[in-house]
């Protein structure tokens, strides 16, 4: 079957990002996106693109950019519609917070959106949908042609780890810490078509391959084909799925940065008639599972032969090679927060470090609330000790 690529004009940007409504008092989660985005009809109806959204569960409200071309246009999108968002969500006694997962509510406890498709996921994948009381991050880049778009899917794989690593915010599920820096990457990659991204030789292979899913009734649509990094026909784009829910607007622009330069290099290098790398699958799946459980301490592997290095060095070298592109797309600043990431912690880390401080798990409640309010990363000390 043919499936036409709407070609962009170039490495547009568009950003999803998935925000947590909780409760001022409790700190627990609250099931009230319906009433939120009843309040908001100028901006969750209607248009090509609502700016505000409904996700899976009830406890999610997605603020979703128009199509931008900078990261700043991006991040100036995002703050205007969450700035309206709180003029709703205040009046309620709602916070609002982005971790991969919330640290103390159950997802027993939460409440499917009123959405037929979402109704038919739970109804197909029965428990595993169930669970998914989760919080990410999409970035969508803008690619010229659709040919390139397998090519940069493929090369983008080799970088799931620094996407998780740099942003993983779920190492508590329940209240329990599970060990690993990102348990959503678990709870939401066990769907049968969520994972790595399958390496493919090129758009007509995509093509055959979505056919035969169609056909052997796996999917109904090819947009319940949910890979970390997947191409998306409709908008032209690639959509880095990878990262974790992201607590900062300064972070969200960081992950925006290096998903638009990534996707820049990799187009220019195809110009000039470059092969792009194309990782070995069962390398993608490791590096994805080391990053996982250790996050930027993960040890990953760098070629088809075994070999390893430590990823926050990976990470540095990807940073400074990227830094050229990232200045001629305007984004040079928003790019070097990965830097700032690397020095004072990923989400994880600095929800970890809350703990070993003595803060409780609602202490991680408050931090997130705080960090996406002010825009800063918040010190364990602060948080332990009844600062900020």
């Amino acid at each position: 079957m043919a499936i036409d690529f709407k070609a962009s004009r170039g490495a547009t940007l568009g950003v999803e990002w998935e925000l947590q409504l909780v409760d001022a008092q409790t700190g627990l989660l609250r099931q009230e996106a319906r009433q939120v985005l009843a309040a908001l009809p100028g901006l969750s109806e209607g248009g090509e693109i609502p700016r505000l959204r409904h996700e899976l569960m009830e406890s999610t409200v997605e603020v979703v950019t128009g199509i931008c071309h900078t990261v700043g246009e991006a991040t100036a999108d995002l703050a205007a519609t969450i700035a309206q968002l709180r003029s709703v969500t205040a009046s309620r006694d709602i916070e609002l917070a982005c971790t991969g997962t919330h640290p103390i509510s159950d997802w027993r406890d939460a409440v499917m959106a009123p959405v037929q498709r979402y109704a038919d996921l739970v109804q197909q994948m029965q428990w595993l949908a169930r669970r998914i009381q989760t919080f990410g991050v999409h970035v969508h880049v803008g690619v010229r042609d659709g040919a390139k778009a397998i090519p940069i899917v493929n090369a983008l794989a080799a970088y799931l780890p620094h996407f998780l690593a740099l942003t993983a915010s779920s190492p508590y599920w329940s209240g329990h810490d599970t060990g690993l820096a990102s348990s959503r990457a678990v709870v939401w990659g066990q769907l049968p078509t969520a994972g790595p991204p399958h390496l493919l030789a090129d758009w007509a292979e995509f093509e055959e391959y979505m056919d035969t899913l169609l056909r052997a009734g796996s999917i109904r649509s090819i947009k319940e084909v949910w890979w970390d990094i997947r191409p998306h026909p409709d908008f032209g784009t690639i959509e880095i799925r990878m990262f974790d829910g992201i607590p900062t607007l300064r972070e969200v622009g960081m992950a925006a940065a290096l998903c638009q330069s990534l996707v820049t290099l990799f187009d220019q290098q195809l110009d000039r008639g470059y092969t792009l790398p194309r990782p070995a699958a069962w390398v993608v799946r490791d590096n994805k599972w080391r990053a996982t459980r250790y996050g930027l301490d993960a040890i990953v592997i760098t070629d088809d032969g075994g070999s390893t290095a430590p990823l926050r060095d990976d990470l540095y070298e990807l940073i400074r090679e990227l830094e050229p592109v990232a200045d001629r797309l305007g984004c040079a600043e928003q790019l070097k927060v990965a830097g700032e990431v690397l020095e004072h912690g990923a989400p994880y880390e600095r929800q970890r470090a809350i703990r070993a401080e003595g803060g409780t798990l609602e202490n991680l409640v408050k931090a997130a609330v705080t960090e996406l309010l002010e825009d800063r990363f918040v010190s364990p000390r602060e948080v332990a000790y009844g600062g900020g």
